[in-house]
């Protein structure tokens, strides 16, 4: 990102006077408030227009997948925080999307750029199996991940690929996208030499591309579904405490690989 020359902070987002608050230009409290969804709403701060229905449905049916996933790092960061300062609710959901990289939540935009990559070639002309063929051959000959395939317990069939694909289709939503992420998990095995299905981080950009979701921005769902998440856990960590014992349980089993006292 380039630093910008302008020397006028500006914005197309909000503006407000005495009387009455805008937001990409509708009244607020008139045109918004008990009007939009929160979905809709976050489609329109974050592009400038409301979602029509196949949007809505999916770019919701997304933020409800990938809300809630347990125990990940993330949460447990953010339960241990919470655990040590209950008094900054803030400070603990932060320290959960602090980890929000390219492991965690963050593979659904890789993987949203990589289809967006392989559509802009087949746009040029070229074949959809050759391009698909081509990025995963260059992923494994440049030891990088294949960002959005293969999960640690979902090995043979992530359950929510299947259902955001027929929300999509249930929605009339373009299938473009999903069609070149199967058209890419088509090739893995013959070039890893093993299978690695879809998950749910290839599946949501997957199916937001399709309804014109801009790629520069699908880390921010993730983000912003598990930021619920987070609050949910939190509330349970202050009736229900596990931020010491995940802390305690950590202590516990470590092994000490240093050097003791008095050993060379």
């Amino acid at each position: 990102m380039k630093i910008g020359k302008s020397t006028i902070p500006s914005t197309a987002i909000c503006t407000s006077d005495e009387h009455t608050i805008v937001v990409r230009g509708h009244d607020l409290c008139q045109d918004l408030i008990g009007q939009l969804s929160f979905t809709d709403y976050f489609f329109l701060l974050l592009t400038g227009r409301k979602p029509d229905a196949a949007c809505k449905a999916v770019l919701d049916a997304t933020l409800v997948a990938i809300a809630e996933h347990g125990l990940v790092p993330s949460v447990q960061a953010s339960r241990m925080t919470y655990a040590a300062a209950p008094d900054a609710l803030q400070g603990a959901v932060a320290a959960g999307i602090l980890g929000c990289g390219s492991v965690i939540l963050g593979a659904s935009e890789t993987a949203g750029r990589l289809f967006k990559q392989v559509a802009d070639r087949v746009d040029a002309g070229e074949a959809l199996e050759a391009v698909a063929s081509e990025v995963i051959s260059h992923l494994k000959a440049t030891r990088q991940p294949i960002p959005g395939y293969g999960h640690p317990l979902h090995k043979a069939n992530d359950p929510r690929v299947d259902r955001l694909i027929e929300v999509a289709e249930q929605a009339g939503a373009s299938l473009r996208y999903v069609e070149i992420a199967q058209a890419i998990e088509a090739v893995i095995p013959g070039i890893v030499g093993r299978e690695l299905r879809m998950n749910v981080s290839a599946a949501i950009p997957a199916v937001l591309l399709g309804v014109g979701f801009p790629v520069s921005s699908l880390k921010g769902v993730p983000i912003l579904a598990r930021t619920a998440g987070l609050i949910a856990h939190l509330a349970e960590e202050a009736e229900q405490p596990s931020g010491f014992a995940l802390s305690y349980q950590a202590t516990r089993e470590v092994n000490y690989t240093g050097v003791m006292p008095g050993q060379s």
